[in-house]
């Protein structure tokens, strides 16, 4: 595996060739952490029956893609998705993009990575992170305050929990839902590492110069593959309804160095920030820049073009699949 730090020159064959060299011998003697080197997708399945998920994990897998990564909101439950989508695959790791502490005792958070982990042979990222206070006491009525605290306290009770697996079993990578300085430090100082989402590869650098050479940097990124205008920015208005006035999404694009009025009008300088859309390789190039800005991981949200939200674009993740290189 190459320095987070620095992408090769022949990054393509790495990636290539770590994709084809994990197929063939199933990822048994790999890392968790070597085989996010390779490119993942991020898929809500929030909308699919258990079969139908089942199945589009299969297709991710067999695509080449090292791991799925899944949402939790008003949907399905974290751990049971996790648990289906695993059982549906072999080699696929499955992450959490996030599961909600607010939802979950320390203990019983603890519990499910290791019944995940131990299911699917390491095959599990346990993503966590404090959500939304919008999410958290608007929907939830739960209390919702000071976020960094509550994180810190959180991990400190997981990792203290009394929990006695049997079989016993070695506990998932912890990776923090992380935007800011604070919780991006408390990341690589608690656990395995971030999982940053709605950024750009200036996030990703200021991110990895926080984090450390050594901290897991899975970062998400939009992909829309058109070149037309008019419709990548029509597809990135209607992600960005979603998250565009959650208060966290927007501090981090505030820091960033865009404007409220960029964010609310929708410019063309921020939408182009934090989507990629363009050619094939216009898409993978913006890949490559997460890689060389420090990334661990980066996974393709492939946001399709058509009205049909339940799936991705099959069209844009064949294309950039690592089996394709």
């Amino acid at each position: 595996m190459w320095p987070a730090s620095s992408t090769p020159d022949n990054f393509d064959g790495l990636v290539a060739g770590l994709a084809v060299e994990a197929s063939a011998c199933e990822r048994k003697d790999m890392s968790i952490t070597e085989q996010l080197a390779v490119p993942g997708v991020w898929q809500f399945t929030d909308a699919h029956g258990a079969q139908q998920a089942q199945e589009t994990a299969a297709r991710i897998e067999s695509l080449g893609y090292s791991a799925q990564w899944i949402g939790e909101a008003m949907g399905k439950n974290a751990f049971v998705n996790a648990a289906t989508l695993l059982l549906g695959t072999q080699r696929l790791i499955v992450a959490t993009g996030i599961a909600n502490i607010h939802m979950r005792h320390p203990a019983a958070m603890q519990q499910a990575g290791l019944d995940l982990a131990e299911l699917s042979g390491g095959r599990f990222v346990l993503g966590i992170g404090v959500s939304h206070a919008p999410m958290v006491e608007g929907l939830r009525n739960l209390p919702y305050d000071r976020p960094l605290a509550t994180m810190r306290t959180y991990l400190e009770a997981m990792q203290t929990a009394l929990i006695m697996p049997t079989p016993k079993t070695e506990p998932p990578p912890v990776v923090l839902a992380a935007l800011g300085p604070k919780m991006l430090a408390l990341s690589a100082e608690l656990a395995a590492g971030a999982h940053p989402y709605w950024t750009t590869p200036e996030h990703t650098a200021h991110a990895r110069q926080i984090m450390g050479s050594d901290a897991l940097l899975c970062v998400e990124q939009k992909c829309i593959l058109t070149t037309d205008r008019e419709l990548a920015h029509t597809k990135a208005d209607e992600q960005l309804r979603i998250y565009a006035d959650l208060p966290n999404y927007r501090n981090s694009w505030l820091r960033l160095g865009f404007t409220d009025d960029e964010i609310d009008s929708r410019a063309g300088r921020f939408v182009d920030a934090v989507v990629a859309w363009g050619t094939e390789d216009d898409i993978a190039a913006r890949i490559k820049a997460h890689y060389d800005a420090g990334a661990s991981h980066v996974c393709i949200q492939a946001v399709p073009t058509d009205d049909n939200r339940g799936n991705p674009d099959w069209n844009l993740l064949e294309a950039l699949a690592p089996n394709a290189q």
